[in-house]
């Protein structure tokens, strides 16, 4: 292979890594995107078909249990089963500082994103959360692993690890968190 050669080579492969980046940064932030209106069905085919998700004490495998996770736990806590946006429910999931790292075949990633959410309902909503603020902030750290599936970028493993909740009004040095993992 000529030095020209090998050269159009590398930059092939490095532009390739950098599409592959931006295609897993948009895969996380349609997964914050698609948290924050409870669209659950949507959330599952963002993942592998053996993709997990790890969230306080428990892991949930699979799609079925993706679905599990955010269908039947989250969207009925939140909208009492209510698919997409619900007036006066707020569920916003900034996704930042993100550091990826591609592998050297490309077909799997690693991801580490900075999560920081604001919750609440308005006062004038007439379904409140049992046991949820009606504002509330919550920061958090997500560990991911990725993987490429049919071609195309899935989530393998989300790993979140919720760092604080705050109500709006004590902040978060004076609150205690409203989720809390199961006890052993």
């Amino acid at each position: 292979m000529s030095d020209q050669e090998a050269r159009l080579s590398a930059l092939e492969h490095r532009v390739g890594e950098l599409e592959d980046i931006n295609a897993i940064r948009r895969l996380h932030w349609a997964y914050g995107y698609y948290i924050d209106f409870n669209r659950a069905e949507d959330v599952v085919q963002l993942f592998a078909k053996d993709g997990a998700v790890i969230f306080l004490s428990g892991e949930y495998r699979g799609h079925e249990g993706v679905r599990r996770l955010y269908g039947t736990w989250f969207q009925n806590f939140f909208t009492k089963g209510v698919n997409g946006p619900v007036h006066g429910f707020l569920l916003d999931h900034f996704q930042m500082q993100d550091i990826i790292t591609v592998a050297p075949d490309r077909q799997t990633a690693k991801g580490r994103f900075r999560g920081l959410l604001m919750g609440g309902s308005h006062e004038s909503r007439e379904y409140k959360p049992e046991g949820l603020p009606l504002q509330f902030y919550e920061a958090g750290i997500y560990e991911n692993d990725y993987v490429r599936e049919g071609g195309v970028w899935k989530i393998k493993r989300l790993d979140y690890m919720m760092k604080w909740q705050a109500d709006y009004e004590s902040g978060w040095a004076k609150t205690v968190a409203h989720l809390q993992p199961a006890t052993q």
